[in-house]
């Protein structure tokens, strides 16, 4: 198996999201690149940090407790988003273990964290983004886009917790022009209730997503290759 030139993938990921904003007249400042670390191990987490990556963004609690454990320094250094479903069982660990929360799902998940963030909240809110199923895929998770203003007000009475955005994970297409409206959709319910942030894109479609105003995207392959056990 060829070697992974995390360096190199970097330099060009950054290259395309400079390209993107170019295109739709905003800074490449504005857009933070999320790498998703999910089976990807220490060394390689370390040399995405060496190579300039300052946000990291992983699926599963436990895999991640593991390994920043194993990453000293780096962890205090660097910003964790936890950006897969998160069960109600594994929220006290997360709340300990990561910055941002990109995968509030449901009141319920919203209430669990708002319960284990005291610590948190002590210093200050733990920022979430919202998921929003934008796409009504039954397969996934998610507040429905109508949902999400009702949501918006129950959540933002509950304590520990601070809305800093929405989350969409679009549909997997062959052509990624094929999930612009997916974006699109999600950025005007973004505007229309005044939100900061825009998680969105992944590596098969982060430029159509910065076109439609991501203000962070997730990637993992084109930085770290094909996942183990993936084609």
């Amino acid at each position: 198996m060829r070697e992974i030139d995390i360096e190199r993938n970097i330099r060009e990921v950054t290259r395309r999201i400079a390209l993107a904003c170019e295109r739709t007249g905003r800074s490449p400042q504005e857009v933070t690149l999320v790498a998703v670390t999910k089976t990807v191990g220490p060394a390689a987490i370390q040399a995405a940090h060496e190579a300039g990556v300052g946000h990291f963004g992983e699926n599963r609690v436990q895999e991640a407790k593991v390994k920043l454990g194993e990453l000293g320094s780096i962890r205090d250094r660097s910003t964790w988003h936890m950006v897969g479903h998160l069960q109600t069982n594994k929220v006290k660990t997360a709340t300990e273990i990561f910055d941002i929360i990109q995968s509030v799902d449901s009141l319920r998940l919203a209430r669990f964290l708002s319960l284990h963030a005291v610590g948190v909240g002590l210093i200050r809110p733990l920022p979430i983004l919202l998921e929003v199923n934008i796409s009504g895929e039954a397969t996934k998770g998610g507040f429905s886009a109508g949902e999400v203003p009702q949501a918006m007000k129950e959540i933002g009475r509950m304590p520990n917790l601070e809305i800093k955005g929405l989350m969409t994970i679009a549909p997997l297409a062959s052509d990624p022009e094929d999930v612009r409206p997916v974006f699109r959709h999600l950025r005007g319910l973004r505007d229309s209730i005044c939100l900061e942030h825009l998680s969105m894109g992944m590596t098969d479609d982060f430029e159509v997503a910065i076109e439609e105003g991501a203000t962070m995207v997730r990637i993992g392959r084109a930085i770290f290759g094909e996942r183990r056990g993936e084609s």
